[in-house]
């Protein structure tokens, strides 16, 4: 955690993934973030993976350092409630539809200066998900070997477009801040996906070769990369990327007379050219699948470090946890005490700055921890509004202690 948005304060109404963290991702920098929840938890409150009491440990670290107020979004009091907190805020994060109680141009009646950034499916306002965003803009039918499309289990689209967002409202607030001017900002996350696919060249080359890029597998475009076996059983992922690296691989692999062999027979040089690797890649690779396969992974592990090779064995998420410069020893982790009771590494801020002082972690909240004293301080509700409001169900508090 770091202060350097300290005292910028954002509404937040969201569910699932995109929206909530471009919240995080602020609160990770020293923003307050203030989730409007709906009493007993929105539709991905209880969201897999779970708990054996239910808490959603998805829930519980996307929305981890923000502030909860509980309402219940389906009376009208409770969504007037949300307008007001919008307003006197002046910042807000949503993927709630763009027409309706939380539309920009009601929410801005009072608050010309406000700022909305709305998460989007599609541009038109049309629902979409990351799984579906992907299967539309052709990444799925890139991956693997075919012919069946392969789905991959990252919501990619989801980040992307929640880290565009944070982008996206400092953006607005440095534009506010310079011209007095509010505004809504919409990112679709169709529209994330098929950008980002243009800035990768992908538009520019189905177009230039008529063709859709065949499927490789495990094998990296463009480049050469791909899995091997040792011979203990281990597969491991080898990329190429600067000359120095594929001279150091040849060499430790033995491969100097056989590579040349095959460069002299085909008129060509591997020396300096990635393209060239990758187009002969029929000769090149039972080359090295031979060489790999006859040595154990820890011997060339450790010529592969010493040539500065990229590589890296295939493991479970749960050797990745248990490696300690991942987790244990990665000053990003922390604790905090989680509402699960459920103690396990936290992370904080991804970046870090240089002289600036890293805060711990802090927890997600319980479901409505804060609706008292934001009510109180944002909107100036006596204790006793409050109180009317708790009692006729319209906020809600929290509805549990943590354990830990």
């Amino acid at each position: 955690m770091y202060n350097l948005l300290a005292g910028l304060s954002i509404i937040e109404a969201s569910s699932f993934v995109a929206s909530p963290t471009a919240g995080l991702y602020l609160a990770q920098f020293g923003a307050d973030v203030v989730r409007i929840d709906q009493i007993g938890g929105g539709p991905d409150y209880r969201r897999w993976p779970v708990t054996a009491d239910n808490d959603s440990l998805y829930w519980e670290n996307l929305n981890r350092a923000k502030r909860s107020v509980a309402l219940d979004l389906a009376r009208p009091e409770g969504r007037e409630l949300l307008q007001e907190l919008v307003r006197a805020t002046g910042q807000f994060v949503t993927n709630f539809p763009a027409d309706g109680f939380l539309s920009h141009a009601k929410l801005a009646e009072g608050c010309s200066k406000l700022i909305t950034v709305r998460v989007m499916g599609w541009a038109d306002g049309s629902p979409a998900l990351d799984y579906t965003v992907n299967n539309s803009v052709g990444y799925p039918m890139l991956t693997g070997t075919g012919p069946e499309p392969v789905n991959h289990v990252l919501p990619a689209w989801d980040l992307l477009t929640g880290a565009y967002a944070a982008f996206a409202l400092l953006a607005a607030v440095q534009r506010r801040g310079a011209t007095g001017e509010g505004g809504e900002v919409r990112i679709p996350l169709s529209d994330v996906a098929i950008g980002t696919v243009a800035n990768l060249g992908g538009i520019a080359e189905v177009l230039y070769s008529g063709e859709n890029r065949p499927r490789l597998g495990n094998a990296v475009y463009g480049l050469f990369g791909r899995d091997f076996v040792t011979r203990d059983g281990q597969r491991t992922m080898i990329v190429v990327v600067t000359p120095r690296q594929w001279a150091n691989l040849v060499a430790a692999l033995g491969l100097d007379e056989a590579v040349a062999a095959v460069e002299q027979a085909r008129g060509v040089s591997f020396a300096k050219d990635d393209g060239l690797r990758f187009e002969h890649r029929d000769a090149l690779y039972p080359l090295f699948e031979r060489a790999i396969a006859d040595r154990d992974h820890a011997d060339l592990a450790a010529a592969f470090d010493a040539g500065g090779i990229v590589h890296s064995p295939y493991r479970t998420m749960l050797d990745a946890v248990h490696d300690r410069s991942l987790v244990a020893d990665n000053p990003i982790f922390g604790t905090a005490p989680n509402p699960s009771g459920f103690d396990y590494p936290a992370a904080g801020a991804f970046a870090t700055i240089a002289g600036a002082a890293r805060g711990a972690p802090r927890p997600a909240p319980r479901n409505g921890e804060h609706s008292e004293e934001i009510l109180a301080a944002r909107l100036a509700l006596s204790s006793g509004e409050i109180a009317r409001l708790i009692d006729a169900g319209i906020v809600g508090v929290a509805d549990k202690v943590p354990t830990t």
